[in-house]
């Protein structure tokens, strides 16, 4: 497959699993390489990491798989966030996959620095944007949480927008074209179910009730992450703030932190040369030319 080829349809793939289909992305050859998209409104593997996958296609065979409950995969019965990590292990396992690199936006992020905790065999080199960590200085709730509850509780484009625009730096990447492919997918019953599921007024109430302290078996967690790890952050995140990076930067053990100026929670959109470069120079580390 040449990068000319790699589109949507060209490059969807599915996997059957005991608990149902789950959707993924492939392209390109060489060692593999695990990417998991972030939460909200309408994600899914391909919108997160589309312009980043022909790039990464030319040095990894690269995987972005649909967690259950987004995209093409299997809906869920309950949280998506419960559903997530089951459903990585079915897939490496399906895909007879050894250690590989995995890189996590937000939601990914948590789940990816999970998975590396409590199977440390399963992952080679951790990559997160943003999702790891709780704020130190920065209120709980964050905006952009807010917003994708207050779009979630109530539906319209406006308020699609809203929460968009808390995602970014710069609101001009948010092109009519991006508005209305993420509206498609965001206003569709099943996904808004699901999503529902993971954002609501109970999640808005459990956040402030804990301030967003970090507890202690977060704290654990993230000390038993043996893989070396890049934790990346946009300078200007209203989702995960910066200040969020502090905790696991102390308390990974091999880590390494980029922070993106003018950069909100997309970094891999938004900064999309300089995270291509960063993170594929840390992942090339491991890979013998």
């Amino acid at each position: 497959m040449t990068l000319q080829d790699i589109t949507h349809d060209n490059t969807s793939r599915t996997l059957e699993t005991e608990r149902g289909v789950l959707h993924y992305h492939e392209a390109g050859d060489g060692p593999p390489l695990l990417l998991l998209h972030g939460s909200g409104p309408g994600v899914s593997g391909w919108s997160n990491y589309q312009g980043n996958l022909p790039i990464f296609a030319q040095h990894f065979r690269t995987l972005i798989l649909d967690f259950p409950g987004f995209g093409k995969s299997y809906s869920c019965d309950s949280n998506p966030m419960m559903a997530a990590l089951p459903a990585v292990l079915d897939f490496l396992d399906g895909m007879d996959l050894g250690p590989v690199p995995v890189v996590g936006n937000s939601m990914g992020g948590s789940i990816a620095a999970r998975l590396a905790a409590g199977h440390p065999e399963r992952v080679k080199r951790l990559v997160t944007i943003g999702g790891v960590g709780s704020p130190v200085y920065s209120a709980t709730p964050p905006e952009g949480i807010k917003l994708l509850v207050q779009f979630v509780e109530d539906p319209t484009r406006e308020r699609l927008v809203a929460w968009m625009e808390s995602m970014v730096y710069d609101k001009s990447i948010l092109t009519p074209e991006f508005v209305e492919s993420r509206w498609q997918t965001a206003s569709d019953p099943v996904a808004l179910s699901d999503v529902r599921k993971l954002f609501n007024a109970a999640t808005l109430a459990a956040m402030r009730g804990s301030n967003g302290a970090a507890t202690v078996s977060q704290v654990e967690m993230l000390t038993r992450i043996q893989a070396p790890t890049l934790i990346t952050f946009g300078r200007d995140d209203r989702v995960t703030p910066l200040d969020s990076s502090i905790l696991p930067m102390r308390m990974i053990p091999n880590c390494e932190l980029h922070v993106f100026p003018h950069c909100g929670h997309w970094a891999m959109i938004e900064r999309k040369a300089e995270f291509e470069s960063t993170v594929l120079a840390y992942l090339l580390r491991d890979v013998e030319h």
